[in-house]
């Protein structure tokens, strides 16, 4: 199963960061935000940072332009049904990814993954309002997402292995390297980074 048309909600930090790594693999990517102030925002800082990498020749001429053509952005909801993968980075409120999820799972394909950058939540919880509850599943990037190579993939309870596997294989496809975490606070990188944080401001 190979996902070529990426459905991205949120066009923040990360949804730049990760809109960039999928169109940079050649990938489409569905940018959506609810103000076309974020998503141009994105797409801008995206450019301007391919830009400069041309200028300094780490990119190839014409990779800016070539990038940011892949990536559609968009305030229309609607849009996102033309993706056959969605990943979701908005706010860490679970009565919002509730809401999002529940209008996913009425606007998209029966086989659609639909997948959650979550760093902290329960993906089982998301996972339980929908009718697709074993094409649910977590894929945590790290920020900056264009940079940062490690994804951590989080199967809820309900998840089929299909699922994991399909996510697993699109993060190899985008230059990442997937490791798959059991759901728990903070999942794995968390757990090891937090307790260092808060040793280190003592």
């Amino acid at each position: 199963m190979g996902f070529n048309n990426v459905a991205l909600l949120g066009a923040g930090t990360m949804g730049q960061g990760i809109a960039w790594a999928i169109a940079a693999a050649g990938k489409n990517v569905i940018l959506y935000d609810i103000d076309m102030k974020f998503v141009d925002k994105a797409i801008g800082a995206i450019k301007k940072g391919l830009t400069k990498a041309e200028e300094k020749g780490k990119a190839a001429p014409g990779t800016a332009d070539a990038v940011v053509g892949r990536i559609k952005g968009t305030t229309n909801f609607d849009d996102l049904a033309a993706g056959d993968l969605v990943i979701e980075v908005v706010p860490e409120v679970m009565s919002l990814k509730k809401e999002i999820y529940t209008k996913l799972d009425a606007l998209m394909g029966p086989d659609v993954i639909l997948a959650t950058n979550t760093s902290s939540l329960s993906i089982t919880e998301i996972a339980a309002i929908t009718k697709r509850s074993d094409k649910v599943i977590g894929v945590h990037f790290f920020n900056p997402a264009n940079v940062m190579k490690l994804v951590e993939v989080i199967p809820a309870v309900q998840t089929a292995d299909a699922t994991v596997d399909a996510v697993v294989e699109f993060s190899k496809e985008i230059g990442k390297t997937p490791v798959k975490v059991k759901e728990g606070p903070g999942f794995v990188v968390n757990r090891i980074l937090l307790p260092g944080m808060n040793e280190a401001a003592f």
